[in-house]
Protein backbone atom coordinates (compact mmCIF):
# COMPACT_ATOMS: atom_id res chain seq x y z
CA UNK A 1 0.00 0.00 0.00
CA UNK A 2 1.42 3.86 -0.93
CA UNK A 3 2.99 5.36 2.15
CA UNK A 4 1.08 8.51 1.90
CA UNK A 5 -2.71 6.59 1.99
CA UNK A 6 -1.11 4.07 4.62
CA UNK A 7 -0.42 7.66 6.82
CA UNK A 8 -3.83 9.00 5.90
CA UNK A 9 -5.47 6.17 7.49
CA UNK A 10 -3.37 6.26 10.21
CA UNK A 11 -4.39 9.46 10.92
CA UNK A 12 -8.11 9.12 10.59
CA UNK A 13 -8.26 6.38 12.85
CA UNK A 14 -7.17 8.49 15.85
CA UNK A 15 -9.55 10.82 18.14
CA UNK A 16 -8.69 14.32 18.49
CA UNK A 17 -7.72 13.68 22.05
CA UNK A 18 -5.44 11.66 21.32
CA UNK A 19 -3.78 13.76 18.98
CA UNK A 20 -3.80 16.37 20.84
CA UNK A 21 -1.99 14.24 23.60
CA UNK A 22 0.40 12.74 20.94
CA UNK A 23 1.21 15.90 19.67
CA UNK A 24 1.96 17.25 22.86
CA UNK A 25 4.14 14.63 24.46
CA UNK A 26 6.50 14.72 20.93
CA UNK A 27 6.97 18.39 21.53
CA UNK A 28 8.67 17.99 24.69
CA UNK A 29 9.63 21.10 25.80
CA UNK A 30 13.33 19.53 27.84
CA UNK A 31 14.52 17.89 25.26
CA UNK A 32 18.86 17.59 26.05
CA UNK A 33 21.32 19.59 24.50
CA UNK A 34 23.37 20.36 22.51
CA UNK A 35 22.48 17.72 20.43
CA UNK A 36 23.90 16.75 16.89
CA UNK A 37 21.57 17.92 14.11
CA UNK A 38 19.92 20.72 16.22
CA UNK A 39 20.35 24.13 16.09
CA UNK A 40 19.01 27.21 17.99
CA UNK A 41 16.37 28.40 15.48
CA UNK A 42 13.35 28.83 17.80
CA UNK A 43 10.79 26.34 17.81
CA UNK A 44 7.71 28.32 18.97
CA UNK A 45 6.41 28.01 15.58
CA UNK A 46 6.80 24.30 15.64
CA UNK A 47 5.00 23.97 19.05
CA UNK A 48 2.53 25.97 19.81
CA UNK A 49 1.03 27.52 16.04
CA UNK A 50 -0.36 24.32 15.15
CA UNK A 51 -2.32 24.32 19.06
CA UNK A 52 -3.46 27.98 18.46
CA UNK A 53 -4.71 27.24 15.32
CA UNK A 54 -6.67 24.03 15.98
CA UNK A 55 -7.85 26.26 19.14
CA UNK A 56 -8.86 28.85 16.82
CA UNK A 57 -10.70 26.78 13.71
CA UNK A 58 -11.86 24.14 15.86
CA UNK A 59 -9.66 21.46 13.12
CA UNK A 60 -6.61 19.69 13.38
CA UNK A 61 -5.21 20.58 9.71
CA UNK A 62 -2.11 21.61 10.84
CA UNK A 63 -1.80 18.75 13.70
CA UNK A 64 -2.17 16.58 11.33
CA UNK A 65 0.36 17.90 9.13
CA UNK A 66 3.02 17.98 12.13
CA UNK A 67 2.40 14.32 12.43
CA UNK A 68 2.55 13.55 8.79
CA UNK A 69 6.08 15.57 8.98
CA UNK A 70 7.35 13.69 11.58
CA UNK A 71 6.22 10.03 10.17
CA UNK A 72 8.13 11.40 6.63
CA UNK A 73 10.67 12.26 8.51
CA UNK A 74 11.56 8.70 10.34
CA UNK A 75 10.96 7.05 7.38
CA UNK A 76 13.88 9.09 5.36
CA UNK A 77 15.88 9.13 7.94
CA UNK A 78 18.93 6.40 8.20
CA UNK A 79 20.17 5.43 11.35
CA UNK A 80 24.35 5.37 10.45
CA UNK A 81 25.75 7.98 12.24
CA UNK A 82 27.67 7.64 15.92
CA UNK A 83 26.42 10.52 17.79
CA UNK A 84 23.17 10.69 18.57
CA UNK A 85 21.03 12.87 16.49
CA UNK A 86 18.12 15.30 17.91
CA UNK A 87 15.84 12.74 15.24
CA UNK A 88 17.49 10.21 17.91
CA UNK A 89 15.74 11.14 20.81
CA UNK A 90 12.51 12.67 18.61
CA UNK A 91 12.15 9.34 17.26
CA UNK A 92 12.67 7.44 20.73
CA UNK A 93 9.74 10.15 21.77
CA UNK A 94 7.24 9.97 19.25
CA UNK A 95 7.41 5.78 19.33
CA UNK A 96 7.13 6.03 23.26
CA UNK A 97 4.38 8.36 23.08
CA UNK A 98 2.20 6.11 20.25
CA UNK A 99 2.81 3.31 22.38
CA UNK A 100 1.52 4.85 25.46
CA UNK A 101 -1.48 6.44 23.74
CA UNK A 102 -2.20 2.83 21.51
CA UNK A 103 -1.72 4.18 18.42
CA UNK A 104 1.39 3.15 16.91
CA UNK A 105 1.57 3.41 12.82
CA UNK A 106 1.70 -0.38 11.70
CA UNK A 107 4.05 1.08 9.47
CA UNK A 108 6.56 2.47 11.99
CA UNK A 109 10.17 0.94 11.32
CA UNK A 110 10.93 -0.70 15.04
CA UNK A 111 14.55 -2.01 13.65
CA UNK A 112 15.15 1.49 13.29
CA UNK A 113 14.25 2.26 17.07
CA UNK A 114 16.20 -0.98 17.90
CA UNK A 115 19.22 0.55 16.15
CA UNK A 116 18.85 4.35 17.72
CA UNK A 117 18.41 2.43 21.49
CA UNK A 118 21.42 1.15 20.51
CA UNK A 119 23.30 4.23 19.99
CA UNK A 120 22.29 5.21 23.44
CA UNK A 121 23.51 1.51 25.01
CA UNK A 122 20.43 1.09 26.51
CA UNK A 123 20.31 -1.95 28.82
CA UNK A 124 16.90 -4.96 27.95
CA UNK A 125 15.75 -2.76 30.84
CA UNK A 126 16.17 0.41 29.61
CA UNK A 127 14.47 -0.56 26.32
CA UNK A 128 10.88 -0.49 28.13
CA UNK A 129 8.93 1.94 26.37
CA UNK A 130 7.64 3.72 29.46
CA UNK A 131 11.56 4.82 30.71
CA UNK A 132 11.30 7.11 27.26
CA UNK A 133 8.15 9.01 28.15
CA UNK A 134 8.67 12.42 30.09
CA UNK A 135 7.04 12.20 33.68
CA UNK A 136 6.70 15.66 33.87
CA UNK A 137 4.46 15.67 30.84
CA UNK A 138 2.39 12.90 31.98
CA UNK A 139 1.03 14.65 35.81
CA UNK A 140 0.42 17.29 33.60
CA UNK A 141 -1.58 15.43 30.94
CA UNK A 142 -3.73 14.00 34.17
CA UNK A 143 -4.21 17.82 35.08
CA UNK A 144 -5.86 18.42 31.43
CA UNK A 145 -7.92 15.22 32.26
CA UNK A 146 -9.29 16.60 35.37
CA UNK A 147 -10.20 19.37 34.28
CA UNK A 148 -13.61 20.33 32.51
CA UNK A 149 -13.57 22.42 29.19
CA UNK A 150 -14.93 25.55 31.27
CA UNK A 151 -11.99 25.05 33.37
CA UNK A 152 -9.60 25.49 30.83
CA UNK A 153 -11.20 28.34 29.52
CA UNK A 154 -11.01 29.96 33.24
CA UNK A 155 -7.55 29.27 32.56
CA UNK A 156 -7.06 31.10 29.65
CA UNK A 157 -9.10 34.10 30.61
CA UNK A 158 -6.49 34.41 33.74
CA UNK A 159 -3.40 34.21 31.78
CA UNK A 160 -4.85 37.04 28.73
CA UNK A 161 -5.02 39.25 31.35
CA UNK A 162 -1.68 38.97 32.35
CA UNK A 163 -1.02 41.72 29.51
CA UNK A 164 3.16 41.58 30.49
CA UNK A 165 3.17 37.72 29.93
CA UNK A 166 1.27 38.07 26.55
CA UNK A 167 2.37 41.15 25.22
CA UNK A 168 3.75 40.65 21.72
CA UNK A 169 3.03 37.02 21.33
CA UNK A 170 0.97 36.58 18.20
CA UNK A 171 -0.13 33.06 18.88
CA UNK A 172 -2.27 33.98 21.66
CA UNK A 173 -3.63 36.53 19.62
CA UNK A 174 -4.37 34.28 16.98
CA UNK A 175 -6.19 31.90 19.45
CA UNK A 176 -8.35 35.15 20.92
CA UNK A 177 -9.60 36.42 24.28
CA UNK A 178 -12.64 33.93 24.16
CA UNK A 179 -12.55 30.65 23.25
CA UNK A 180 -15.31 27.57 22.91
CA UNK A 181 -13.14 24.26 24.34
CA UNK A 182 -16.08 22.32 24.33
CA UNK A 183 -15.71 20.39 20.41
CA UNK A 184 -13.90 17.14 21.10
CA UNK A 185 -10.05 17.86 21.83
CA UNK A 186 -10.26 21.60 21.74
CA UNK A 187 -9.81 21.62 25.16
CA UNK A 188 -6.79 19.53 25.70
CA UNK A 189 -5.47 21.50 22.85
CA UNK A 190 -5.89 24.79 24.74
CA UNK A 191 -4.88 23.53 27.55
CA UNK A 192 -1.02 22.03 26.33
CA UNK A 193 -0.42 25.32 24.75
CA UNK A 194 -0.99 27.18 28.18
CA UNK A 195 1.99 24.72 29.39
CA UNK A 196 3.86 25.06 26.74
CA UNK A 197 3.46 28.73 26.10
CA UNK A 198 4.41 29.50 30.01
CA UNK A 199 7.32 26.98 29.59
CA UNK A 200 8.66 28.80 26.54
CA UNK A 201 8.55 31.63 28.56
CA UNK A 202 10.65 30.59 31.54
CA UNK A 203 7.34 30.46 33.81
CA UNK A 204 7.11 26.99 34.49
CA UNK A 205 9.17 23.73 33.99
CA UNK A 206 9.15 19.84 35.87
CA UNK A 207 9.79 21.44 39.51
CA UNK A 208 8.47 25.33 39.37
CA UNK A 209 4.89 25.10 38.86
CA UNK A 210 3.85 27.74 40.68
CA UNK A 211 2.89 29.79 37.82
CA UNK A 212 0.27 27.13 36.83
CA UNK A 213 -1.02 26.45 39.90
CA UNK A 214 -2.15 30.02 40.14
CA UNK A 215 -3.82 29.63 37.23
CA UNK A 216 -5.76 26.65 38.22
CA UNK A 217 -6.33 28.17 41.73
CA UNK A 218 -8.97 30.98 39.73
CA UNK A 219 -10.80 28.34 38.45
CA UNK A 220 -14.41 27.81 39.77
CA UNK A 221 -14.53 24.77 41.14
CA UNK A 222 -17.81 24.14 40.32
CA UNK A 223 -17.73 23.89 36.76
CA UNK A 224 -13.79 23.69 36.14
CA UNK A 225 -13.10 20.04 37.73
CA UNK A 226 -14.31 16.73 36.72
CA UNK A 227 -17.21 14.20 38.62
CA UNK A 228 -14.37 13.67 42.17
CA UNK A 229 -12.19 16.62 41.70
CA UNK A 230 -11.48 19.34 43.08
CA UNK A 231 -9.23 22.41 42.58
CA UNK A 232 -6.74 21.52 46.06
CA UNK A 233 -6.43 17.68 44.54
CA UNK A 234 -5.74 19.04 41.20
CA UNK A 235 -2.47 21.69 42.40
CA UNK A 236 -1.78 18.90 44.99
CA UNK A 237 -0.69 16.60 42.52
CA UNK A 238 1.59 19.17 40.58
CA UNK A 239 3.46 19.63 44.26
CA UNK A 240 5.02 16.22 43.67
CA UNK A 241 7.98 14.89 42.26
CA UNK A 242 7.01 13.84 38.33
CA UNK A 243 7.37 10.52 38.86
CA UNK A 244 4.77 8.41 36.65
CA UNK A 245 5.50 5.03 35.42
CA UNK A 246 7.48 2.39 35.37
CA UNK A 247 10.61 2.98 36.03
CA UNK A 248 10.59 4.96 38.85
CA UNK A 249 14.51 6.19 38.70
CA UNK A 250 17.88 5.05 38.31
CA UNK A 251 19.35 3.61 41.81
CA UNK A 252 23.08 3.30 42.15
CA UNK A 253 24.16 1.27 45.09
CA UNK A 254 27.93 1.21 46.22
CA UNK A 255 29.65 -1.06 49.02
CA UNK A 256 32.80 -1.66 50.63
CA UNK A 257 32.88 -5.72 51.63
CA UNK A 258 36.31 -5.91 52.60
CA UNK A 259 36.22 -5.56 56.73
CA UNK A 260 32.29 -5.29 57.16
CA UNK A 261 30.36 -8.19 57.90
CA UNK A 262 26.98 -8.33 56.27
CA UNK A 263 27.95 -6.21 53.49
CA UNK A 264 26.55 -9.08 51.30
CA UNK A 265 23.17 -9.19 53.15
CA UNK A 266 23.33 -4.92 52.71
CA UNK A 267 23.73 -5.18 48.86
CA UNK A 268 20.31 -8.04 48.78
CA UNK A 269 18.31 -5.63 50.84
CA UNK A 270 18.92 -2.79 48.69
CA UNK A 271 19.23 -4.27 45.37
CA UNK A 272 15.50 -5.70 46.08
CA UNK A 273 13.76 -2.58 47.73
CA UNK A 274 15.22 -0.97 44.41
CA UNK A 275 13.48 -3.36 42.18
CA UNK A 276 10.21 -3.49 44.45
CA UNK A 277 10.34 0.23 44.14
CA UNK A 278 10.94 -0.40 40.38
CA UNK A 279 13.94 1.37 40.11
CA UNK A 280 16.98 0.30 37.44
CA UNK A 281 19.60 -0.93 39.45
CA UNK A 282 23.71 -0.91 39.24
CA UNK A 283 25.68 -2.22 41.71
CA UNK A 284 29.18 -1.16 42.14
CA UNK A 285 30.78 -3.97 45.39
CA UNK A 286 34.35 -2.30 46.48
CA UNK A 287 34.47 0.72 45.00
CA UNK A 288 37.69 3.12 44.41
CA UNK A 289 38.01 6.84 43.64
CA UNK A 290 38.69 5.73 40.34
CA UNK A 291 35.49 3.62 40.26
CA UNK A 292 34.04 6.74 41.25
CA UNK A 293 34.84 8.97 38.85
CA UNK A 294 33.90 5.70 35.90
CA UNK A 295 30.26 5.70 37.48
CA UNK A 296 29.94 9.79 37.37
CA UNK A 297 31.48 9.33 33.72
CA UNK A 298 28.84 7.03 32.90
CA UNK A 299 25.70 8.89 34.35
CA UNK A 300 26.65 11.62 32.04
CA UNK A 301 25.32 9.92 29.46
CA UNK A 302 22.41 10.49 27.05
CA UNK A 303 20.04 7.50 28.09
CA UNK A 304 20.36 9.03 31.73
CA UNK A 305 18.27 12.04 30.63
CA UNK A 306 14.88 9.74 30.60
CA UNK A 307 15.09 8.79 34.08
CA UNK A 308 12.81 10.48 36.50
CA UNK A 309 14.71 10.41 39.63
CA UNK A 310 18.66 9.03 41.40
CA UNK A 311 19.12 7.22 44.44
CA UNK A 312 22.35 6.28 45.49
CA UNK A 313 23.18 3.82 48.98
CA UNK A 314 26.71 4.16 49.82
CA UNK A 315 27.91 1.79 52.68
CA UNK A 316 31.24 1.88 53.99
CA UNK A 317 33.39 2.73 57.16
CA UNK A 318 34.01 6.41 57.88
CA UNK A 319 34.60 9.26 60.29
CA UNK A 320 33.14 13.02 60.49
CA UNK A 321 34.37 13.72 57.14
CA UNK A 322 35.69 10.78 55.11
CA UNK A 323 34.45 7.09 53.91
CA UNK A 324 36.95 4.40 53.80
CA UNK A 325 37.22 2.95 50.01
CA UNK A 326 38.11 -0.78 49.22
CA UNK A 327 41.09 0.18 48.77
CA UNK A 328 41.77 1.92 52.48
CA UNK A 329 41.68 5.23 50.90
CA UNK A 330 39.22 7.63 51.62
CA UNK A 331 37.13 10.01 50.33
CA UNK A 332 35.68 13.51 51.81
CA UNK A 333 31.79 12.72 52.20
CA UNK A 334 30.98 16.68 50.89
CA UNK A 335 33.02 16.09 48.01
CA UNK A 336 30.91 12.90 46.84
CA UNK A 337 27.98 14.80 48.11
CA UNK A 338 28.48 17.65 45.85
CA UNK A 339 29.66 16.23 42.76
CA UNK A 340 26.63 13.86 41.71
CA UNK A 341 24.17 16.53 41.96
CA UNK A 342 25.69 18.74 39.19
CA UNK A 343 25.01 16.10 36.68
CA UNK A 344 22.95 17.43 33.76
CA UNK A 345 21.44 14.38 33.28
CA UNK A 346 19.39 14.49 36.64
CA UNK A 347 18.85 18.07 36.74
CA UNK A 348 15.78 19.04 38.11
CA UNK A 349 14.67 15.76 39.37
CA UNK A 350 14.76 14.56 42.57
CA UNK A 351 18.18 12.80 43.93
CA UNK A 352 18.60 10.78 47.07
CA UNK A 353 21.41 9.99 48.88
CA UNK A 354 21.86 6.76 51.44
CA UNK A 355 25.15 8.03 53.50
CA UNK A 356 25.39 4.22 55.49
CA UNK A 357 28.89 4.99 57.66
CA UNK A 358 29.99 5.96 60.98
CA UNK A 359 30.20 9.46 61.59
CA UNK A 360 33.02 9.34 64.54
CA UNK A 361 33.20 7.39 67.40
CA UNK A 362 30.88 8.67 69.93
CA UNK A 363 27.96 6.59 71.48
CA UNK A 364 24.88 8.03 72.94
CA UNK A 365 25.32 5.40 76.08
CA UNK A 366 22.30 4.65 78.01
CA UNK A 367 23.84 3.57 81.01
CA UNK A 368 23.59 6.75 83.94
CA UNK A 369 21.53 8.85 81.33
CA UNK A 370 18.59 11.17 83.58
CA UNK A 371 16.09 12.15 81.12
CA UNK A 372 14.65 15.43 82.13
CA UNK A 373 11.35 16.73 80.90
CA UNK A 374 11.68 20.05 79.47
CA UNK A 375 9.03 22.49 77.82
CA UNK A 376 9.51 26.34 76.34
CA UNK A 377 7.21 28.80 74.94
CA UNK A 378 7.89 31.44 72.38
CA UNK A 379 5.32 34.35 72.18
CA UNK A 380 5.67 34.45 68.18
CA UNK A 381 3.50 31.81 67.93
CA UNK A 382 0.71 33.44 69.34
CA UNK A 383 1.09 36.04 66.72
CA UNK A 384 -2.67 36.09 64.45
CA UNK A 385 -2.79 34.85 60.60
CA UNK A 386 -4.00 37.83 59.37
CA UNK A 387 -0.73 39.96 61.28
CA UNK A 388 1.38 37.50 59.52
CA UNK A 389 0.24 38.39 56.16
CA UNK A 390 -0.05 41.79 56.32
CA UNK A 391 3.50 41.98 57.38
CA UNK A 392 4.41 39.62 54.62
CA UNK A 393 6.35 40.85 51.17
CA UNK A 394 4.18 41.18 47.99
CA UNK A 395 6.58 38.82 45.54
CA UNK A 396 5.93 39.94 42.02
CA UNK A 397 6.89 37.79 39.08
CA UNK A 398 9.69 40.45 37.51
CA UNK A 399 11.59 39.55 41.01
CA UNK A 400 11.26 35.12 40.06
CA UNK A 401 13.60 33.54 38.18
CA UNK A 402 13.45 29.62 37.27
CA UNK A 403 16.48 29.53 35.04
CA UNK A 404 19.27 29.32 37.35
CA UNK A 405 19.33 26.64 39.88
CA UNK A 406 21.58 25.77 42.75
CA UNK A 407 23.06 22.13 41.90
CA UNK A 408 22.24 20.94 45.21
CA UNK A 409 18.87 21.40 44.99
CA UNK A 410 16.16 18.60 44.44
CA UNK A 411 18.43 16.56 46.44
CA UNK A 412 18.40 14.88 50.01
CA UNK A 413 20.67 13.66 51.74
CA UNK A 414 19.89 10.65 54.26
CA UNK A 415 22.89 9.69 56.73
CA UNK A 416 22.76 6.77 59.05
CA UNK A 417 23.91 8.10 62.09
CA UNK A 418 24.46 11.78 63.19
CA UNK A 419 27.71 13.90 62.75
CA UNK A 420 30.51 12.13 65.14
CA UNK A 421 28.59 8.76 66.46
CA UNK A 422 28.75 5.41 65.28
CA UNK A 423 26.48 3.61 62.91
CA UNK A 424 25.72 0.07 64.19
CA UNK A 425 25.53 -2.95 62.04
CA UNK A 426 24.84 -6.94 62.97
CA UNK A 427 27.35 -9.41 62.56
CA UNK A 428 25.46 -11.23 59.90
CA UNK A 429 22.81 -8.94 58.89
CA UNK A 430 24.81 -5.52 57.92
CA UNK A 431 24.00 -2.10 58.91
CA UNK A 432 20.64 -1.88 61.21
CA UNK A 433 19.95 1.16 59.34
CA UNK A 434 19.82 -0.23 55.98
CA UNK A 435 17.83 -3.55 57.48
CA UNK A 436 15.28 -0.84 59.15
CA UNK A 437 15.18 1.73 56.08
CA UNK A 438 14.58 -1.31 53.52
CA UNK A 439 11.74 -3.33 55.29
CA UNK A 440 9.83 0.54 56.58
CA UNK A 441 9.99 1.46 52.40
CA UNK A 442 8.66 -2.44 51.33
CA UNK A 443 5.97 -1.69 53.96
CA UNK A 444 4.34 1.45 53.08
CA UNK A 445 4.66 1.02 49.03
CA UNK A 446 1.12 1.56 47.82
CA UNK A 447 0.16 3.41 50.52
CA UNK A 448 0.86 7.08 49.14
CA UNK A 449 3.47 8.23 51.97
CA UNK A 450 6.41 10.21 50.41
CA UNK A 451 10.08 9.59 51.21
CA UNK A 452 10.46 12.14 54.16
CA UNK A 453 7.48 10.49 55.98
CA UNK A 454 9.17 7.31 55.65
CA UNK A 455 13.00 8.39 56.83
CA UNK A 456 10.83 10.49 60.00
CA UNK A 457 9.28 7.19 61.02
CA UNK A 458 12.65 5.15 60.24
CA UNK A 459 13.85 7.75 63.06
CA UNK A 460 11.78 6.91 65.30
CA UNK A 461 11.94 3.30 65.07
CA UNK A 462 15.93 3.12 65.02
CA UNK A 463 15.96 4.85 67.64
CA UNK A 464 13.84 2.41 69.58
CA UNK A 465 16.47 -0.36 69.01
CA UNK A 466 19.03 -1.17 71.72
CA UNK A 467 22.55 -1.69 70.04
CA UNK A 468 25.48 -2.76 71.82
CA UNK A 469 29.19 -2.15 70.88
CA UNK A 470 31.07 -5.27 69.81
CA UNK A 471 34.24 -4.50 71.94
CA UNK A 472 35.32 -5.54 75.58
CA UNK A 473 33.31 -3.23 77.08
CA UNK A 474 29.79 -4.10 75.97
CA UNK A 475 28.20 -0.74 75.75
CA UNK A 476 24.47 -0.26 75.48
CA UNK A 477 23.65 2.47 73.03
CA UNK A 478 21.39 4.55 70.84
CA UNK A 479 21.61 5.21 67.15
CA UNK A 480 19.95 8.62 65.72
CA UNK A 481 19.73 9.13 61.97
CA UNK A 482 18.63 12.02 60.55
CA UNK A 483 18.67 13.52 56.93
CA UNK A 484 19.65 16.73 55.07
CA UNK A 485 16.63 18.01 52.23
CA UNK A 486 17.28 20.72 49.33
CA UNK A 487 13.86 19.08 48.06
CA UNK A 488 11.39 21.67 46.10
CA UNK A 489 8.31 19.02 46.08
CA UNK A 490 7.20 15.63 47.76
CA UNK A 491 8.67 12.62 46.45
CA UNK A 492 6.38 9.77 46.63
CA UNK A 493 6.90 5.97 46.97
CA UNK A 494 5.31 4.62 43.67
CA UNK A 495 2.76 2.15 44.02
CA UNK A 496 4.13 -1.36 43.03
CA UNK A 497 6.08 -0.87 39.57
CA UNK A 498 6.60 -4.22 37.96
CA UNK A 499 6.32 -4.79 34.40
CA UNK A 500 2.45 -5.62 33.47
CA UNK A 501 4.20 -6.90 29.83
CA UNK A 502 7.15 -8.05 28.44
CA UNK A 503 8.68 -5.23 27.08
CA UNK A 504 12.09 -5.91 28.21
CA UNK A 505 14.10 -5.71 24.58
CA UNK A 506 13.51 -3.45 21.75
CA UNK A 507 9.83 -3.46 20.14
CA UNK A 508 9.55 -7.01 18.64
Amino acid sequence: MDEVIQVTQWLSSITPRKKAKLFFFTTHADAPSPMVGSNDVDTHEETQLPLATTVALHNFKNIDEFLKKKVNTFSCYNVIENEITKTDYEYLRFYSACKYLDVVPPFLDLEKISAIQNKFEMTDEERDYRLLLDSADLVLEKVCDSLKPAGVSQMWTALRKDRNLIRGVKTIDIIGFFVDPNPTGIKECLFFFIVRFLQKADKINRVNTNRLERLIAQCDESSSCEEGKTIDFIIDSLRFYPTELYPFGFCLIMCVIEGRDGAMQEIEKTMEISRHLGMITHTEKNPTKETIELVKKELMKPKYQFYSSFTCWFMSHGDSNSMVLADGETIEREWFLTSFPDISTFQLKPKVFFMVSCRGANKFSLKGDEFEGQSATCDYYDTGSALIRNRMLDITDSVRDISYVQPMMDTLVAYSTILDHLSGRANTHGSIYVDRACVLMSENISRGRSLTEILEHLSQDLHEILQETMDEDRIVYKQACHYDSFFRKTLKLPYTRHPKEDVHSAPQ
